[in-house]
């Protein structure tokens, strides 16, 4: 008999993107076998590809197995229904596991310490202790033993500190004047991600898995719809982000029950955050009052609707980033100022994403840095009247001169 179809679904979504994870290794560690892993004529397509080095992989873990067991079978001879030269490939990357001690994270974990030994890789996990509710220390120590308990190798725990939103702004930017400052959610979330960035770098993981659900993606996308915010916040969180593709979130087509379900049917014990509930958090009110209140005027179905939106948004936002990136060397002119007549004729979309980055590359905090400020820079390339020069985040300056933007800080 199978496993739970939620276990069944959880270890899936880790399967498919441990394959992504291990393709990836295999091309970084310069094999020669690597061009296969690209779809090409005549050759396998990468599915089946991907299939061959999972088995090769396994098989050089069956292995080592029997050589630790001193079975007498050589290390170096093939395993049954082995490939001939598959021997060589390198040693199996780490990947953690980001991990809360919820049901998201807990299934996440379960899901990774599954299947990552099936492909030879490493799974290891850490646990980001905030400081913000007594005891919070001892669940962190729980975490971990949680975590080593199945089966994860490393595992650590990792205490920060939450700085003051009133020291702090939008990503942990220095505060400027004129930005909006972040709240203890924003302020945590900077804090934990700062930790999980140094673990993954001091421990050469190739990788670290998140346990956002589609139900977290949705609450995102309505987050970003009540701040007003573009089209790029409107896309939520990606399924690979943060450098080098760090980050990855293998339960974003997936719900928060699905989550739940499978650490019910495999018996792992879970921790409810009661942050979670608190109506003082914005996203906590949104989860139990406005996600309800919607779906009670508009039917079930709304967070699916607002997942794929988000989806979608990325698609259309993806295309105008790499539009706007094609266009900025042709709106700059010989002594790399940017040209407001050049400006001026591109679509609105467009032209304001090459004037953020642009602001962005001259000094100004890309999390302080504002639809409405951009929207000002703006009306000096579409709205000229002798406007004086706008003071930006990131003491940035700009102002119409001869008929040129000019960006300068300081």
């Amino acid at each position: 008999m199978g496993p739970h179809p939620a276990v069944a679904a959880i270890r899936l979504a880790v399967r498919r993107v441990l394959n992504d994870i291990l393709t990836e290794h295999h091309a970084g560690a310069g094999r020669p076998a690597d061009p296969a892993l690209q779809e090409q004529p005549g050759r396998p397509p990468r599915a089946e590809l991907l299939e061959r080095v999972g088995r090769a992989t396994r098989a050089g873990r069956a292995r080592q197995i029997r050589a630790r067991a001193g079975s007498g079978a050589s290390a170096q001879a093939p395993a049954p229904g082995e490939a001939p030269g598959t021997a060589a490939l390198p040693p199996g990357p780490l990947v953690l596991v980001a991990c809360s001690g919820g049901a998201d994270s807990m299934a996440l974990a379960s899901a990774l310490a599954f299947e990552a030994p099936r492909l030879g890789i490493r799974a290891g996990g850490i646990t980001v202790d905030h400081g913000l509710q007594y005891g919070s220390d001892a669940r962190a120590a729980d975490v971990v033993a949680r975590l080593t308990a199945l089966g994860l190798d490393p595992v650590e725990a990792a205490a920060v500190r939450v700085a003051a939103a009133s020291d702090r702004t939008a990503h942990g930017a220095p505060y400027t004047g004129g930005a909006r400052r972040v709240g203890p959610e924003a302020a945590a979330r900077d804090a934990r991600y700062a930790a999980l960035d140094e673990a993954a770098e001091r421990l050469g993981a190739a990788a670290v898995l998140l346990g956002h659900t589609r139900d977290d993606q949705a609450e995102t996308v309505l987050l970003g719809l009540a701040r007003g915010s573009g089209i790029r916040s409107l896309s939520g969180m990606a399924a690979v982000s943060g450098h080098s593709g760090r980050y990855r979130r293998p339960f974003l087509q997936l719900d928060r029950q699905t989550a739940r379900t499978a650490c019910l049917a495999q018996s792992l014990p879970v921790w409810d955050d009661p942050h979670n509930a608190d109506p003082a958090y914005t996203r906590s009110r949104l989860r139990h009052e406005g996600l309800p209140a919607l779906e009670k005027a508009l039917g079930k179905g709304v967070v699916e609707a607002l997942a794929r939106t988000a989806q979608l948004s990325r698609d259309d936002a993806d295309a105008l980033d790499a539009w706007a990136a094609r266009e900025e060397a042709a709106v700059r002119d010989e002594s790399g100022e940017l040209d407001c007549a050049r400006l001026h004729a591109l679509p609105a979309a467009v032209r304001r994403r090459i004037l953020r980055r642009a602001l962005v590359a001259v000094g100004a905090p890309g999390g302080s840095l504002f639809a409405r400020h951009v929207e000002e820079v703006d009306r000096l390339i579409t709205g000229w009247r002798g406007q004086r020069a706008i003071n930006l985040p990131g003491k940035v300056e700009a102002r119409r001169r001869g008929g040129r933007l000019v960006l300068r800080q300081g």
